[in-house]
């Protein structure tokens, strides 16, 4: 993991902003959350969570997860905000997704941007080393926080509640 500073912390800041207004585009009833994917300066996909196809038919936000059977691993019905991103830059910019960084938050019930824990998210880790994220972006308490795909992949897969 890195850590950002300067101008690169300054850039970040302003991806996160973006991502917020993305996350607004949420209709999860659970959590709001946004991701970009940046790529020379440039946003190649932008992703945030709502049920597949925005289909209200889809939507299981109510359901209790400890509903599910065990085997069913994410418990969420709404599309990841990572996932999309990573579908939106496959769609419009695939071949500029190899080494690009990934952006995501979450916000708030007044719309601000929380703060984010510890990498937890297998579906999205893998589905990003898949593709060639190089990087995922993460908006600590004290600080922002660059972490290379595959060690937010290998402690994804440590987290544990």
């Amino acid at each position: 993991m890195g850590i950002l500073f300067g101008e690169e912390e300054k850039k970040a800041l302003e991806y996160f902003d973006e991502a917020a207004k993305i996350a607004l585009n949420s209709t999860c009833r659970r959590a709001r959350c946004g991701s970009l994917i940046v790529r020379n300066d440039q946003i190649i996909g932008i992703g945030y969570n709502s049920p597949p196809k925005d289909e209200e038919s889809q939507r299981r936000c109510s359901y209790s997860k400890e509903s599910y059977n065990k085997k069913v691993t994410d418990k969420t019905c709404c599309m990841h905000a990572e996932q999309r991103a990573v579908i939106d830059a496959l769609i419009n910019n695939s071949e500029k997704i190899e080494g690009s960084r990934l952006y995501f938050v979450r916000l708030d019930r007044d719309n601000k941007i929380l703060k984010a824990g510890k990498p937890y998210c297998t579906h999205c880790s893998k589905l990003a080393l898949d593709v060639g994220i190089e990087e995922f972006v993460l908006w600590h308490d004290l600080r922002i926080a660059v972490y290379c795909t595959k060690e937010y992949n290998k402690i994804s897969f440590e987290y544990a509640d």
